[in-house]
């Protein structure tokens, strides 16, 4: 394997090699190892860099028999993107009826997605546990391999740990002192204490031992690690119930993501775009990336987490699911003055072609837009990509789940595996923490615990990057055919972006406000704003407002509500509590606001 990305790819397809050592099992947690291998066969070097790599494998969601990988994968888009305002469901009403329900917020403790969820994030704690349960016995590696194969392994465990407990919040923590292979009944621990501390304790070791740069991509640096662990900060930097800052809680993640800013190891893009193309991989923004095959030949190892949510017009014919909601696209809207409308951007919409003929003449929105709107969301009469002109052929079902379709994991045409297997497979990494993060969640602590003249330094640094021209979307005039088109010199939209003023960061009020808005804008249709509005402590207000406008544009809206106190975080399994009977009982416990 030439580099580190298809060694993962490897080891995620392999359906009778290393991996089935860590299986999936039964309970959700762990079961005893299948088929001819031992855990004593893998305590030598090349054992143990293998299940190491099986660890990384379930970033990914691919890898567990009988699980679709958009349940799991690293992208969130289902839990973290169509449970948000910023977008639906997609395709049509009988399509994976599971993501409905999620998408109404009637979450239920049998559904098969959540079931999953849960499922794929313990597989990939079982296996970073089996790399330090089996570590102790290598002798074949130098104490320096030893140190870092340890911290990689906490890194893995303190993600696959965090992702559990920011959807689940009732998630127990299992470590390789729990963790014995050989007995079933090791991982069934009860979940009813509090494990953000576990999770900071991982994410500190692995910094303390990880080095600042890594030969091969996609392993962490100690700078992926501090950032995870300012982020599991900010995750408790706010009471979910009333909002309220903890302060001490963002003075922690200020002080990390202080140490990563001035490091001097990262800087923005020039592009807003660069950080969606395959061309452009781990480049000076990227901390932590997960790496997908560039070549075609590794069919199968891309992005298949994401091979639902495509474009359903050719090349991609599949699947139309994820699509922008309305109520982000109004978000982009801007004045005059190049800001955003913080209050009153969903008061009008932008035009759009709903129910528009696909040769019928249609204008684009003529008002003033900011320019990340069409590096996120393909519509009509937008050249998609370097594809074609955005129709209403790209919509599976028009009425149903709007006019508009997802576009940063769509890449390009020399980023795609066009003719080899699934034609919505495509070469580009996902950014699960770039620079952009760093300076917003910095931006965050600065409101609330330190100043907000740096908070609109840091927060203007990132709008800044989007209003660079070279980033505006080109108007390209259609020819004989849908792929004949000439792409023009001028944008291809009324694009007016300024930096925040002085003004707008006045107060702790409109600085929070003005911060969280950027956040939206700058992470749209990246699988992070369900989380972000919990966190905030705001998603009741935000999603039940948007239920009640988006209802009337979709009718099966209508039926959603967003129940405070309940929907801030998935019910557990039903499955799991079922199989977790220890002595006679089950040590997993329902979450009190689904019994």
């Amino acid at each position: 394997m030439q580099t580190f990305h298809k060694k993962i790819t490897i080891s995620v397809l392999t359906v009778g090699g290393l991996l089935m050592l860590d299986a999936c099992s039964n309970d959700f947690l762990t079961r005893p190892p299948q088929g001819q291998y031992s855990p004593g066969s893998l305590a030598n070097s090349k054992g143990i860099e293998g299940i190491l790599i099986g660890a990384y494998g379930m970033l990914d969601g691919q890898g567990i028999d009988g699980q679709n990988p958009w349940e799991n994968e690293v992208q969130n888009w289902v839990f973290g993107g169509l449970t948000s305002d910023d977008a639906y469901k997609g395709t049509d009403s009988g399509d994976q009826p599971e993501q409905s329900f999620l998408e109404r917020y009637d979450f239920q403790a049998t559904n098969g997605h959540i079931r999953n969820k849960w499922r794929g994030l313990y597989e990939g704690v079982a296996r970073t546990n089996n790399v330090l349960d089996n570590l102790v016995d290598v002798k074949d590696i130098t104490d320096v391999r030893r140190k870092q194969i340890e911290a990689e392994a906490k890194f893995l465990r303190g993600y696959y740990h965090f992702e559990a407990r920011k959807t689940f919040r009732y998630a127990p923590y299992i470590d390789e002192k729990i963790y014995d292979v050989s007995d079933p009944n090791s991982t069934k621990v009860p979940n009813d204490k509090e494990i953000w501390p576990n999770i900071e304790a991982d994410f500190q070791a692995a910094a303390a031992a990880l080095p600042e740069t890594q030969s091969e991509p996609g392993r962490p640096t100690k700078w992926a690690a501090l950032a995870h662990l300012g982020k599991t900060y900010m995750f408790q930097g706010f009471d979910i119930s009333t909002g309220a800052p903890n302060a001490a809680k963002l003075q922690q993640a200020k002080t990390v993501f202080d140490q990563i800013v001035n490091s001097g190891k990262f800087s923005l893009t020039s592009n807003f775009s660069q950080n969606f193309d395959s061309d452009t991989r781990n480049n000076s923004e990227s901390i932590f990336e997960v790496q997908y095959a560039k070549s075609a030949a590794d069919d199968g190892a891309a992005t298949a987490g994401m091979g639902l949510a495509h474009p359903y017009a050719s090349p991609w014919g599949c699947c139309g699911f994820y699509q922008p909601s309305q109520n982000l696209v109004n978000a982009y809207k801007t004045d005059a003055n190049g800001l955003p409308l913080f209050d009153t951007f969903n008061d009008v919409d932008v035009k759009s072609d709903q129910g528009v003929a696909l040769d019928a003449p249609f204008t684009p929105h003529t008002g003033t837009l900011d320019p990340r709107l069409d590096r996120t969301v393909g519509r009509r009469g937008i050249l998609y990509s370097d594809f074609k002109i955005h129709n209403s052929d790209f919509i599976r079902d028009q009425s149903y789940a709007g006019p508009y379709s997802p576009k940063k994991h769509v890449a390009s045409k020399k980023n795609t595996l066009l003719g080899v297997g699934w034609q919505n497979l495509t070469a580009n990494n996902y950014r699960l923490i770039r620079y952009a993060h760093v300076l917003l969640w910095l931006a965050e602590a600065e409101v609330e615990v330190g100043s907000l003249t740096r908070a609109r330094d840091l927060t203007n640094q990132v709008r800044s990057r989007a209003a660079n021209p070279a980033d505006f979307v080109k108007k390209a005039v259609q020819g004989a055919t849908r792929d004949d088109y000439t792409e023009m010199a001028e944008p291809a939209a009324n694009y007016v972006i300024k930096p925040y003023p002085a003004t707008t960061f006045a107060d702790k009020a409109s600085a929070r406000k003005a911060v969280r808005f950027e956040t939206r804008l700058e992470f749209g249709m990246e699988g992070h704003r369900f989380f972000d509005l919990v966190r905030w402590g705001v998603a009741a207000e935000t999603l039940n407002a948007y239920l009640a406008k988006e209802g009337l544009k979709r009718t099966y809206l209508k039926s959603g509500t967003f129940t405070k106190g309940k929907n801030e975080y998935f019910p557990v399994p039903q499955t799991a509590i079922d199989n977790a009977f220890k002595n006679g009982a089950p040590t997993l416990v329902q979450n009190p606001a689904y019994k």
